[in-house]
């Protein structure tokens, strides 16, 4: 066999690759949420009450958004595999440290746990390595999270006073961003 054939023979293999890739990848993902398990309508947007959940943190605390009504709220959705969620969990808690009794808001930091790949330890692991403070409620039946449809994480809900989500923001977040979201917020 000549070069050019084995040249031309190592391009259709590259390219018939390529589009079993394409083809598997097109197949492997799911299909939109139209409702939850909670049977509230998803797709949370700007102007939109947050539905209401219920969930419990590593010591038992029972944490339900609609209790901090009237109370700015960071509710944002993490795993702890996640790098963007690992580089924004300092500031995060920077932050809470610094301005929670001057901007009278809450941090609730939900945990996808479903997704977690080491479990609850890992869970425990990265709150400790972090020194965490704030609320960290466990979706553990990944109802929440599938109720907000977050698809990528870090994803979080500035939610107003007035219980109505002011801006959706995907992907971590700084101090200083975070301060300006809450000091925009009604």
């Amino acid at each position: 066999m000549n070069k050019k054939l084995i040249g031309y023979l190592i391009a259709a293999l590259l390219i018939g690759t390529l589009v079993v890739i394409m083809v598997k990848t097109n197949l492997d993902k799911p299909e939109p949420i139209a409702t939850s398990k909670l049977g509230v309508e998803t797709g949370l947007g700007q102007g939109e009450a947050p539905p209401d959940f219920e969930l419990t943190t590593l010591s038992g605390d029972v944490v339900k958004l609609s209790d901090f009504k009237g109370k700015k709220v960071i509710l944002n959705f993490w795993a702890s595999y996640c790098p963007p969620c690992k580089a924004e969990m300092p500031h995060m808690q920077n932050y809470y440290e610094g301005y929670k009794e001057e901007d009278n808001f809450e941090i609730l930091a939900v945990n996808l746990t479903p997704s977690e790949r080491n479990g609850i330890q890992g869970v425990e692991d990265f709150i400790d390595t972090y020194e965490l403070t704030f609320p960290i409620p466990l979706d553990e039946e990944g109802i929440v999270g599938e109720t907000y449809q977050i698809l990528t994480i870090p994803t979080t809900y500035m939610i107003g006073t007035d219980g109505v989500i002011g801006q959706q923001i995907n992907g971590p977040m700084d101090e200083s961003m975070l301060k300006e979201l809450v000091e925009n917020l009604d």
